[in-house]
């Protein structure tokens, strides 16, 4: 996989996803809560095993920003405010092959500990 790198990263309009094609011809929309709630941050996976954090309330987070992070990799900020997370070109592949069971996963552990995609009010 170390030969996979995007050739183009584009926010849509409505900053609530990230389009993402790789070298290879393949492309990817990766919504920004699945990306905020799966973040390789330290503040979501912890800084250990079993330190996972699992993040509610993210349903409607857009993307601020998208930056390099050298050649490897773009830190993507959150219009949270989270900006900690720094997504390997091999993660954005990962979200993108295996995103949705990845999400529903995350779902499953909402269900589980009684918590809620949606902000609270």
């Amino acid at each position: 996989m170390t030969d996979i790198w995007p050739t183009e990263l584009r926010v849509s309009k409505d900053r609530r996803v990230l389009n993402v094609t790789f070298n290879d011809g393949r492309a990817f929309p990766l919504p920004a809560e699945m990306m905020r709630v799966l973040s390789p941050s330290a503040e979501v996976q912890g800084h250990g095993p079993g330190q996972k954090v699992t993040v509610p309330g993210k349903r409607n987070v857009g993307i601020g920003s998208v930056t390099p992070a050298g050649n490897y990799a773009v830190r993507i900020g959150f219009d949270d405010g989270h900006n900690s997370g720094i997504f390997t070109w091999r993660y954005l592949r990962e979200l993108g092959e295996d995103g949705e069971r990845l999400f529903a996963d995350y779902e499953r552990e909402l269900a589980e500990k009684g918590l809620s995609r949606d902000p609270r009010r």
